[in-house]
């Protein structure tokens, strides 16, 4: 399987004062895709130190890195490893198609769920 770099923008969240969404929040992640456009998590076990995610916002200091981590049936972004309380799971990820137009929940690490849209899926080079 091959390592995609993935970018969600934030979609329409009325009830968190996005009613039109914003391209401006979002994430990119690097992630192995099936043809099918799903995370492949046996793929991720061989490649997981390339699985990375940042969180970009409009505020370049609350920009996070980490990496895209998988634990049983859960998928989350991790940005300190020493630090649980900092992950963000992402809804039924391993259950999505992460293919342009699709959408996915992030509960956030304040707590909040929002919804993003896969606004961009680019195979990366040498894949």
């Amino acid at each position: 399987m091959a390592l995609y770099r993935i970018t969600l923008r934030l979609s329409r969240n009325p009830d968190a004062g996005f009613p039109d969404g914003d391209d401006r929040f979002g994430y990119v992640m690097v992630a192995p895709l099936d043809s099918d456009g799903m995370l492949d998590a046996s793929n991720w076990s061989e490649q997981w130190r390339d699985c990375t995610v940042t969180r970009f916002t409009d505020d370049r200091a609350e920009r996070r890195e980490g990496r895209l981590r998988h634990k049983g049936e859960r998928w989350y972004f991790d940005y300190d490893v020493n630090d649980d309380s900092d992950d963000e799971p992402v809804y039924k990820l391993g259950d999505h198609r992460l293919r342009h137009g699709d959408y996915v929940t992030i509960h956030e690490a304040d707590g909040d769920d929002l919804t993003y849209v896969v606004s961009e899926q680019q195979l990366l080079p040498g894949q």
